[in-house]
Formats: structure tokens, sequence, C-alpha cells
């Protein structure tokens, strides 16, 4: 059985859609429709577990829309609302060198070029214009401040070594 950890969370079922047991998902996949590959989708909420097949999925307006198995109605689509969507991580596509999923940059020490430690990556915010780090405070840190550094490989983002768990990034630490 496959841990946990070896999961990326790709979206959230977020409320249903119609009558006849659909649900609307919000998707964390570029472009979004890519959540609708995987046909079965390992959910997570507040501890629960489960895993579902994925019988239908489509663009629905802004968002998406998906039908899953064993969900015929209004009430047992109001039972999915909230859990967290996970597929498993040997399922995702090869990345060019120098792409980075998000899960593999979480909990990544994000040091200076000097090697003084800024904390670690606690999350990721899309802006629209670029990707930002949610840097905190980790053991070794030069501070306990939060930071908000925009991902941008090669500006600021000078090097991502993943063997070795750490991001260097050329910015003042004052920010």
């Amino acid at each position: 059985m496959t841990a946990p950890n070896d999961y990326a969370v790709m979206g959230k079922i977020t409320s249903v859609y119609g009558v006849k047991g659909w649900v609307k998902v919000f998707s964390y996949t570029q472009p979004k429709e890519n959540i609708c590959r995987y046909k079965e989708w390992r959910l997570e909420r507040k501890g629960e577990v489960k895993t579902i097949k994925v019988l239908q999925c489509k663009a629905h307006g802004n968002g998406l829309v998906a039908q899953l198995e064993g969900c015929n109605d209004r009430d047992q689509a109001r039972a999915y609302a909230e859990f967290l969507i996970g597929v498993p991580r040997e399922s995702l596509p090869e990345l060019e060198a120098g792409d980075y999923y998000w899960h593999q940059l979480e909990g990544l020490e994000v040091r200076l070029g000097d090697g003084r430690a800024l904390g670690k990556v606690d999350h990721l915010l899309e802006t629209g214009a670029n990707d930002v780090l949610v840097v905190r405070k980790c053991k070794g840190s030069i501070d306990g401040k939060e930071r908000l550094i925009p991902y941008l490989p090669e500006q600021v983002v000078t090097e991502v070594n993943l063997a070795e768990g750490w991001i260097q990034v050329d910015w003042d630490p004052e920010f």
C-alpha cells in the first residue's frame, strides 16, 4: 500500500453540483483539467481517507465538475465537500530539468548565497504573475521572520538542490 506522503495533493472538492451526485472541484494543476487525467483519487479530510473512482470529470465555467463512483444524489455528493484530492506521486509526469512540482519544494531550507538559512518553505502561493515561496523559520534560521519570496528562477532563486534539501536565493534578508 502507498504511504500518505507518496501522494501529491492536486485539488479539492468544494461543493455539490446539480442533483445527480456531481461535485465541484478546484484544481491545483496547470492547466486545471490535468486533474481529470487521474481516474482514481485518494480523498483526505481531517484524518479520514478514502479512495474513489472518477467516472467523469470535465471543465464547467471557471472550474471543474466530477462524477464519482457510487455518488448518485446531492446528499451523497455533499458528503465529499472539503476533501483534498491526491494522486500517487509516481503517476505524475516527468518534468523538464529545472522544473519542479510544489510538493518537491515544500520543506526545503531556503539559504542565502553565503549559506545562512532564512527558513524552510512552508507552502507556495499562486499570484498570477509568479509563484511565491512562503518561508517560515526553522532550526538555524537567521531570525523568526516569515518571508514571501517570489519563485523566479535565475533572478531570485539561483539554485535548487533536491538531493540535499535546499534552495539558494538572491534575497535581501531584511525583507
